[in-house]
């Protein structure tokens, strides 16, 4: 499996039967959309940097809010969650995304705002790879992204939704989130994995990954 980050919380990830992304923004952010098909979209919550699913090619399904799905042979999970810490009334609903594919289980925050219940951290137990906010402003900043971190324990980390050039709305850089978790910032292209690999991996790593 691949998975390729597009910016802000839109990510690609490819099996060997299908193409998931996950909150496609809209160019207002100041970013720029590659050109991608899906079979599948997740959408977090309607902001317009999280929803801009006409961008997406190749007639996808797409799911928008919590509920147990099942499409082409993959199990998707959404779990109602707020955007903010005082249950929605700022910001509203957020939803977190278990994706389960090739054995492996992807954990999509979207814009969480706030540390997880016990109930929540019942429904997406043993998460393998983790894509969690830390620009702060409208969502999980790098110390809050370490506590739910810690609560989640991951077995592999990927920031999302931080400051990068061209990108207008004005949130914290990744390298705050790094220097947060001792981790160093060296991006990669892509990440390419398969379950097998994790189970050597003895502490949780943090994946760094440069807009495609």
């Amino acid at each position: 499996m691949e998975i390729f980050w597009l910016g802000q919380s839109c990510f690609k990830i490819r099996s060997k039967d299908l193409v998931l992304v996950t909150d496609p923004f809209s160019p207002e952010i100041g970013l720029k959309m590659p050109k991608t098909e899906a079979d599948i979209i997740t959408v977090s919550h309607s902001h317009f940097d999280h929803n801009n699913i006409e961008a997406i090619g190749g007639n996808p399904f797409v799911i928008d809010g919590p509920g147990e799905y099942e499409i082409k042979g993959i199990n998707i999970v959404g779990v109602e969650t707020y955007h903010d810490d005082v249950e929605g009334h700022e910001r509203g609903r957020n939803t977190i995304y278990i994706i389960e594919i090739e054995d492996l289980r992807i954990c999509h925050l979207g814009d969480l705002g706030h540390n997880l219940s016990n109930e929540i951290l019942e429904k997406i137990d043993g998460v393998d790879i983790l894509m969690i906010p830390t620009g702060g402003l409208f969502t999980l900043d790098s110390a809050k992204a370490q506590e739910v971190i810690s609560q989640i324990s991951p077995k592999i980390v990927i920031p999302m939704h931080y400051k990068i050039d061209n990108l207008k709305i004005n949130l914290d850089g990744v390298d705050k989130f790094c220097k947060e978790m001792g981790a160093s910032n060296k991006p990669q292209d892509k990440l390419v994995i398969k379950k097998a690999n994790l189970s050597e991996e003895e502490e949780e790593k943090i994946v760094i990954l440069n807009k495609k």
